[in-house]
């Protein structure tokens, strides 16, 4: 099963220590053990190969040596340093896990220099066309009930996702989550998960979901910070820029698996959108080395627009989700008169025509677009010459 992210990997393989990390069943094992022919696979948390690990008594006579979850090992980064300033990248390496490697509280800055990051997101639109040629509409109708994890999204079965479901978050909380932290709350954190997948694309007060948990608001933002290390969510800001009355603090939160998010008009939908964008972004950073972030815009009046994306700090591409046939957002004229946006979308499910205004703003078919979505393609990045 072909990745996305596959080619960059293999281009990038001979010049650096390749990392790959993503959510817990994205699929980045089996993405690396696809890469090379003859591979040595080594996973940290299996005693065997931890001595291995320990004893770096590996084979040499392959092609790709493969480290899985290494990342749990103290000074894993010291250690890693070493292997490749000794052996010269040769086996090549590949480091893969489930927490964000760049955030691991274990992490030094002993590989600066020494490796290419890459971030596996779950199946979207856009891959599902490009590398398994599936139809659009197949694929998005699959992602609103069974998310894009491969395992779930492959067997397009819902029973059998719900059962999935329960254990990738049993593995997230009773695994991975006390390896970063010593956690004693456990039930309030998935007590927490729930109330997140119920207010995705709404502004998260800590205050209001710490009285509803009995906690601190810090504890709550700890604990966020922690899911967040894991992939299980991800927090999108509010971008205040030069915008007059402008939210400052408050971010929203959305779901890498798209089916945990409760299916109320526009939510889940709302998050598919983020999925898709926050892939976008992370891919363009990963390949092209420049920075791609993903904001919200809103005033304390209440106009807001979903999503923004901003290319090396600079606002780049607007984004209003819509389920049906609308009036355009009145969001996009009134900010505009503070930040000048190149790209402006109104994405809409159900349209029955594509449209252009004179203000700058597109109309467009929600699911053909993400279907399209590529921001190395988009053609103000090379008016501006980013690329």
């Amino acid at each position: 099963m072909d990745r996305y992210i596959k080619s960059s990997v293999l281009a990038d393989l001979d010049k650096k220590i390749v990392l790959i990390s993503g959510p817990r069943q994205v699929g980045k094992t089996t993405l690396s053990k696809n890469l090379k022919t003859h591979f040595e696979y080594m996973n940290y948390d299996y005693l065997e190969d931890r001595i291995l690990i320990k004893e770096k008594s590996w084979r040499r006579d392959v092609d790709l040596v493969i480290f899985d979850e290494i990342h749990k090992m103290s000074e894993w980064k010291r250690w890693l340093k070493g292997i490749y300033d000794r052996e010269q990248n040769k086996p090549n390496i590949v480091v893969t896990g489930s927490a964000n490697l760049e955030s691991y509280s274990k992490v030094g800055d002993s590989l600066a220099g020494r490796y290419f990051p890459f971030r596996l997101h779950p199946i979207d639109i856009r891959e599902a066309m490009i590398i398994w040629k599936e139809k659009p509409e197949e694929s998005f109708n699959k992602l609103m009930v069974v998310g894009g994890f491969p395992e779930p999204y492959i067997k397009e079965d819902e029973t059998y996702y719900r059962r999935w479901q329960r254990t990738h978050l049993d593995i997230i909380l009773k695994q991975d989550l006390l390896d970063l932290k010593t956690v004693k709350s456990l039930k309030s954190i998935e007590t927490l998960i729930a109330i997140l997948a119920t207010r995705v694309g709404s502004n998260i007060a800590f205050a209001n979901i710490a009285r509803d948990l009995e906690v601190d608001p810090k504890t709550i933002k700890e604990w966020m910070r922690l899911l967040e290390n894991l992939y299980a969510i991800f927090l999108v800001p509010p971008y205040h820029k030069n915008i007059a009355r402008a939210l400052l603090k408050e971010p929203k939160c959305y779901f890498f698996d798209n089916g945990r998010v409760v299916d109320k008009p526009g939510m889940r939908l709302e998050n598919l959108v983020a999925c898709a964008l926050k892939k976008a972004c992370h891919f363009f950073e990963d390949t092209q080395g420049k920075s791609a972030e993903l904001f919200y815009m809103r005033t304390k009046d209440g106009l807001e627009i979903d999503f923004l994306i901003t290319i090396d700090k600079q606002p780049f591409a607007a984004f209003e989700i819509k389920t049906s046939e609308t009036e355009i957002s009145k969001a996009f004229a009134h900010f505009q008169q503070y930040i000048r946006i190149p790209h402006q979308y109104q994405l809409v499910n159900e349209l029955s025509r594509e449209k252009d205004f004179m203000n700058g703003v597109k109309v467009r078919n929600l699911v053909n677009f993400l279907a399209n979505l590529d921001l190395a393609q988009m053609p103000v990045i090379r008016n501006w010459q980013i690329i």
